[in-house]
């Protein structure tokens, strides 16, 4: 295929694009990107437009350097995988506690353990029932000095009333900042902290 490419009408676009609103539209031998939003962040993304010989339009071809680079176009974080010893337990912990929906969209028979997904704003958690090779003795008992989650919420204050009435210990942040640790049924680290909306 890379020798059908004709290299000599190649530009860079040099905007940041955010990869949820790019479209690319081909409008007869020229390709057309409608409403792309510019992105904070580090770097451009380049972009090629080059001539295919073997049929009579333009072809959008995606190469990407950030900072020089090479860029796999990185998006986003998809979920975090959380392994427990009892799916029922956590979640009664995740969804009956903490509010968190399950996805049903999400298969539950593809694998071969239990689990489930639940969301957590577009992002997800993949709880995972599978043995925990971590030790769960002899962790910190402030989970910000452990491996952890951290999730971003508008009320930690409102957090901090369900763990008390769930009888679940907690630390605070030791920065000050408004931020709360504490521990899931399978001793996994979890911080929650506010951020304005």
């Amino acid at each position: 295929m890379a020798s059908l490419l004709n290299p000599s009408s190649t530009f860079l676009l040099r905007k940041k694009i955010d990869y949820h609103s790019q479209r690319a539209v081909s409008t007869g031998s020229s390709i057309l990107i409608t409403s792309p939003s510019v992105r904070s962040g580090r770097g451009y993304e380049s972009c090629s437009v080059v001539r295919a010989s073997s049929v009579d339009r333009d072809v959008l071809v995606e190469s990407s350097s950030v900072n020089g680079k090479s860029d796999f176009g990185l998006v986003g974080l998809h979920h975090v995988a959380i392994l427990c010893e009892n799916l029922e337990r956590s979640l009664e912990f995740y969804h009956n506690i903490l509010g968190l929906e399950i996805n049903e969209a999400r298969p539950h028979d593809k694998h071969p353990y239990r689990g489930a997904w639940l969301w957590v704003g577009s992002k997800m958690i993949h709880l995972m029932e599978l043995p925990n090779p971590d030790p769960l003795t002899g962790r910190p008992e402030h989970g910000g000095r452990d491996r952890h989650v951290c999730i971003a919420i508008r009320d930690v204050s409102k957090l901090k009333e369900i763990l008390d009435k769930a009888g679940i210990p907690y630390t605070l942040s030791r920065s000050g900042r408004p931020a709360i640790f504490f521990r899931d049924p399978d001793a996994n680290a979890l911080e929650f902290t506010q951020v304005d909306s």
